[in-house]
Order: structure tokens, then sequence, then C-alpha cells
């Protein structure tokens, strides 16, 4: 058995189980201590156990969201929480310990692995070194839509990963860190479309039976994909929800969001980023209105955030660009 442990990647985590009564805990097991009525909603016991406050957090009514943290070494438990939790590591490589129940997982945090921290579960953590990560609370609800959406009959009780590899869901998450960008129409569009695919693909690789989706072809028809362009064009007010938009074309948001991507090369996202950059270049180049009225006519939360966006996607600032072009 010791030789096998040796042999690990680094990636793997390491369980122990001392009584070996429990082989379901120690191979990551979904573990529920409480009723989930009686637990915390996670962004308030991520604030409790990591005693700071997010670097960035952007959640919904549901207490689902994304945020991100830069916190110093941990040795305290995670109490049950109300959400599932699935972090991306954006850090130096640290070897850190988790211990749930009677088994103990030693991992390594590094770049490309997930850890998934089930609704209800607790565990005590141990990482000597801070740590930078971005992390989603995902409710079961949302989970449980998506199946339903992706018409799944399999389990959706996720696992408990430490450490695990994951490259394509550590590429999604940490992605968040540098999209939200101030804009509540596109943040809010953004985090919609992100849980969605961060719902699918741990249901694909998380789960005791990963899903296998079977997609249908095809993107939007031409009516219902001007009906969405219309919706999406609109001042910023409007509601450019994922939902909103999925609800005008009749599908669900995961239909909706490939058939959309499929007709126009983009995600609901990307489409109505562009169109606010091409908003924001004919405002500047063709207006005299200054850069903090460009930047709250299109929604932005200041002129610092529309301008760090601005470059962002054009290399310029917004004053410098227009002095360019006028």
């Amino acid at each position: 058995m010791s030789a096998q442990r040796e042999q690990k990647s680094m990636n793997e985590p390491i369980l122990r189980d001392p009584s070996l009564e429990d082989p379901q805990a120690a191979s990551g097991a979904r573990q529920s201590t409480v009723p989930i009525a009686d637990a915390r909603p996670a962004d308030v016991e991520m604030a409790r156990v990591l005693g700071t406050t997010p670097f960035h957090m952007a959640l919904d009514s549901s207490g689902g969201g994304i945020a991100h943290w830069k916190h110093e070494p941990l040795h305290d438990v995670v109490e049950p929480m109300t959400h599932h939790v699935i972090m991306a590591y954006n850090g130096t490589m640290q070897r850190m310990e988790r211990r749930t129940g009677r088994s103990v997982a030693i991992g390594t945090f590094r770049p490309r692995v997930v850890i998934i921290i089930p609704e209800g579960s607790s565990s005590r953590w141990d990482i000597p070194k801070p740590v930078d990560v971005v992390q989603l609370y995902l409710p079961h609800a949302t989970l449980k839509r998506v199946a339903d959406e992706a018409e799944t009959a399999a389990p959706i009780d996720l696992l408990e990963r430490t450490a695990h590899p994951d490259p394509i869901a550590s590429r999604l998450l940490l992605s968040a860190a540098d999209i939200l960008e101030g804009n509540e129409a596109l943040d809010t569009l953004f985090r919609h479309q992100l849980t969605d695919l961060l719902a699918t693909r741990l249901l694909a690789a998380h789960t005791g039976a990963p899903t296998t989706f079977q997609l249908t072809m095809g993107g939007l028809s031409p009516k219902v994909l001007l009906l969405a362009i219309e919706r999406l064009r609109s001042d910023s007010d409007a509601d450019v929800s994922l939902a909103a938009l999925a609800s005008d074309a009749g599908l669900s948001r995961f239909h909706f969001c490939r058939a959309f991507k499929e007709s126009t090369g983009l995600s609901p996202h990307a489409w109505l980023r562009q169109h606010r950059l091409e908003q924001a270049m004919d405002m500047l180049r063709d207006t005299d209105a200054p850069v903090v009225s460009v930047a709250a006519a299109l929604g932005y939360s200041s002129q610092t955030a529309f301008a760090a966006a601005f470059k962002k996607l054009t290399g310029d600032t917004p004053s410098n660009w227009r002095r360019r072009t006028k």
C-alpha cells in the first residue's frame, strides 16, 4: 500500500482512513453533517473562517455567485454551508491537508486543480501559506436545473475533491477574476453563463455517475436570433439576463447558450461585451461627452471600471483612443 502511495502524482490527494470503516468517505463521496436549512450561506461561512473580506464578490439573490479571495494560512474547520463551493487555485504550489470525518486527504494546491466542498459537508483545513483562490458558490437547485435541462437522469450528488486535476473547470473559474469589470448587465450575464458552464462540467466529471451530454446541433432560427439581439442591443437598464434571453427564445438556458454561440460564433456575454465596446467607441468618437458620462450611459459603476474594461479590449485608455481618432 505504501509503495502505491509513493507513486501518486503530486496533483493527486493521498487519502488515509485509519479505521477503514468508511471507504465511501475516503473515496470522496458527499458528506452531510447537519440539515442544509441549519447551515450558513457560503459567503458568510467563508468570511468567518478566512477572517477577511473578498478581493471581489458578486452574488445573486440565492447567495450563488463568484468570489475572489486572498487570505492568510488557514488552520480551521469549515462548517457546513448551504451551497456547493468549487475553488480554483491561483497561487504558488503548496501542500495542504483536509480532514473529513475519519479520512485525511493530503494534496497539492497548484494551477489546473479544483477543490469541491459539497453542500452540508464539513472539513478541517490546514494550509501553511497564503492563498489566492477564486470560488463558485453553487446552489444545489441550480445544479439540478442544469441537469434537468440537459435531460440527464444520472445522480447529481457532487463528490468531495481535494486538489483534483481538472484544467477545464479551473480555467473557467479563474477567468472570472479577469472578466468581472464593474458593469452590472455584463457581469450578471457572464456570471450566469459561467455558472451554467461549470455546473455542466461538474455533472460530467465530479459526480458518482458522470454524465454524458447529448447535444443537439443547430443554432437559433433567424427570428429568434433577431429577438435575442434586439434585447441585447436595448438600453443599459433592460433585462439582458440569461433567463430573459432564454425565455424569449422558448429554450432552457443550457440550450439557448449553445444555440446562440452556434449562430453568432460568440457567447451571449462576449456578444454583449463587443457591442458595448462599439457603443463606447461611437460615443467617444462622435460626441464630446465626458468619459465619465460615457461610462454611466453604458452601465459601468465608475469611470475607473469603464477605463479598465476599455483598455483590456483595445490596449488604450478611452481618453487616448478619443484623441487618436478625432
